[in-house]
């Protein structure tokens, strides 16, 4: 919606791309990829929307390679980190994920609002 942030994740962590919409904003080139964590996607570079998940099965070493380098130089770089989705956080089950430790997450300044 319009005047609304528009955040996309990778890898479980939630980015703020408003600054950006002339890419991810609606009807922008990259819209397909906000709204959801669409690390499948940005690792093969693909907006079909089978890849926009988090699911990383199967991907070749040069995607993975290629994920780690979009999501550090391109998304940590020039984007404010807002949260982390569940996924992250949370087991399949709902139950903590004890391999979630925040001291080595990427991090971010909540915003008043929030």
């Amino acid at each position: 919606q319009e005047g609304q942030p528009i955040y996309l994740a990778v890898k479980g962590v939630v980015f703020d791309v408003t600054s950006r919409k002339e890419f991810y904003g609606k009807g922008a080139p990259y819209n397909a990829l906000v709204g959801k964590d669409s690390t499948r996607g940005v690792a093969k570079m693909s907006l079909d929307p089978a890849d926009l998940t988090y699911d990383t099965t199967g991907l070749t070493e040069e995607e993975l390679k290629s994920l780690d380098d979009i999501f550090n130089y391109v998304y940590k770089a020039k984007y404010p980190i807002v949260g982390y989705t569940s996924r992250r956080i949370l087991n399949e089950d709902g139950s903590p994920n004890l391999d979630f430790k925040p001291e080595d997450q990427p991090h971010f300044s909540i915003k008043d609002e929030f």
